[in-house]
């Protein structure tokens, strides 16, 4: 009595040996594996959709939260600024401020006398 693997063995070889099987065979492996390489590179070529979508998201985010924080601590930059320029030009108000009340001539002068 014939093992299964036996029986098997034997059937598959009978199949080999007709040429339509080994070529429709050959035909359906080709067109498997090539419908598998297309797959793949659709996989990949969504793959890098995606990352692109993603990285053009994260870089929205990133820039709102850049707006969002300049806008919430803009005001206290601009305080601060306004500060420095107020007291900047109280100085120098109160420089002109000396500078007028001074003579242009000296008393003594040739033209003054």
């Amino acid at each position: 009595m014939k093992t299964y693997l036996a029986e098997l063995k034997e059937l598959a070889d009978s199949f080999w040996q007709n040429k339509k099987v080994r070529n429709r065979v050959g035909w359906g492996l080709g067109i498997f594996l090539v419908l598998q390489l297309y797959f793949v590179r659709e996989l990949l070529a969504a793959e890098l959709l995606f990352g692109l979508l993603f990285a053009f998201m994260v870089s929205l985010a990133v820039l709102f939260y850049a707006v969002g924080t300049i806008g919430v601590n803009g005001l206290n930059w601009a305080e601060a600024g306004a500060r420095v320029v107020a007291s900047s030009a109280r100085r120098t108000y109160g420089a002109f401020e000396e500078i007028s009340k001074k003579p242009f001539r000296h008393p003594h002068s040739e033209s003054a006398q």
